[in-house]
């Protein structure tokens, strides 16, 4: 191992921040000072006595700074733990004056790619791009994963620090290279965020099956969702009335957007993060635990299925708000059709082949006041995908449009051509 830093400067004391300062500054580790933006230190602050820098220190606990250029000023590392790429530049350029030109920074936080390139620009060769992988236990115990992109002289000099705080895995060694380690970040925490979600399907499917939840746990455990039910069990089975914030769901759907940014690719994650009824500041165990959308929003949609299923087009005006239309491509013509010239297409009786017809609501989004959904529904040889849009008014949720997708073998094509008459054309 190369020689350790003598003293390192941590600028972030959140709940990460502070568990990177507690650690670097443990047994027989480099003196340590924090600086936190917001003057509240996190949990790893901790008794203080009179240091050569003039700042407040005990064994094995860290020093903390009123200003950043103090913090900085005698650092050999420097270890950024701030919230985003915005944070980042703004305490960059508070210290950019006060940092000495052989000081290496170590930037652990989780930001966009391009955030992460112009960042390795604005400090030069000195600059090393390391976010973590693993949330504050893994930190305090010295067990992250560290996506290290930096220059050879730079990351040697800052060894002693990324070593002490988990296992390296070096992604590049250019400025360039800060960019895939931010990036490769990204994706990681993609994968956490899908889990996240697929937790908090499973745990709504079980309640509407009437499963008790601690079984449902008890299944979900030993499979692929294990670690993550298995860390939050307490909090997720009812036992403990809070999970330890150590991973919060504003910083995961503040990483999901800036994955949906980089990669200009719509990212489901992202909104249904950010659209969770939480605290932003709660652990992602919170966002597992969301109730599915109530009945209300689930009504008008109800209603178009039993007017898919009746024929009776009563069912349509009780769901469509009146002036609804209905949009989609018909015979390669695009159609759009208001609500009394739909419900003039259903004949007021099931279709014939209706027990064999099936029907699915595939998902449901609810932000304030709007709503959309989406649909599977199977007619005979055909499939529609159906889109909607629903308005909260003051009688309750009602649809305001509807567009389909209508996907038809040949030999439905021709069924539906013959039977047209007598049966709901569907879309």
């Amino acid at each position: 191992m190369d020689k350790e830093p003598q003293t390192v400067a941590v600028l972030g004391l959140g709940r990460m921040g502070s568990a990177l300062a507690a650690r670097l500054a443990g047994v027989a580790g480099p003196e340590v000072i924090g600086w936190t933006r917001s003057g509240r230190a996190g949990t790893g602050r901790a008794r203080t006595r009179r240091t050569r820098t003039g700042l407040a220190r005990t064994g094995g606990a860290f020093a903390v700074a009123d200003d950043p250029g103090t913090a900085v000023a005698d650092a050999d590392v420097v270890v950024l733990a701030l919230f985003d790429g915005p944070a980042c530049h703004q305490v960059l350029d508070r210290v950019r004056g006060a940092l000495r030109a052989e000081t290496v920074v170590l930037n652990t936080g989780t930001v966009g790619p391009d955030e992460a390139a112009a960042l390795a620009r604005a400090v030069g060769p000195s600059y090393v791009h390391a976010p973590v992988l693993g949330s504050v236990g893994a930190a305090s115990a010295g067990e992250l994963e560290i996506l290290v992109a930096g220059g050879e002289e730079a990351v040697r000099r800052g060894r002693g620090v990324l070593e002490r705080l988990g296992r390296m895995r070096r992604v590049g060694t250019g400025a360039g290279d800060a960019a895939t380690a931010a990036a490769l970040k990204l994706v990681a925490n993609c994968g956490l965020a899908g889990g996240v979600l697929a937790l908090r399907e499973a745990l709504r499917q079980g309640e509407a099956l009437g499963l008790p939840r601690e079984r449902v746990l008890e299944v979900l455990e030993p499979g692929v969702l294990g670690g993550l039910v298995g860390r939050k069990r307490g909090f997720l089975d009812g036992a403990s009335a809070a999970a330890p914030a150590e991973f919060t769901v504003g910083a995961l759907a503040k990483d999901m957007a800036l994955l949906a940014a980089a990669s200009g690719s719509p990212s489901p994650l992202a909104a249904d993060l950010a659209g969770t009824p939480v605290d932003a500041d709660a652990d992602i165990a919170a966002a597992a635990t969301v109730p599915a959308v109530g009945d209300d929003v689930l009504e008008p949609l109800r209603a178009y299925l039993r007017g898919h299923a009746t024929g009776d087009p009563v069912h349509f005006r009780a769901a469509f708000l009146p002036g609804a239309h209905v949009e989609g491509i018909r015979e390669g013509e695009f159609v759009s059709w208001g609500l009394a010239e739909y419900c003039g297409r259903f004949p007021g009786q099931p279709a014939a082949d209706e027990a064999t017809r099936f029907r699915r609501i595939d998902a449901v989004d609810v932000r304030g006041t709007v709503a959309t959904a989406t649909m599977t529904l199977r007619h005979g040889a055909d499939t529609f995908i159906d889109a909607f849009l629903l308005v909260r008014t003051a009688g309750g949720w009602r649809i305001a449009n509807k567009a389909y997708h209508r996907e038809a073998t040949a030999a439905g094509t021709a069924a539906v051509a013959v039977a047209a008459t007598a049966t709901a054309a569907g879309g």
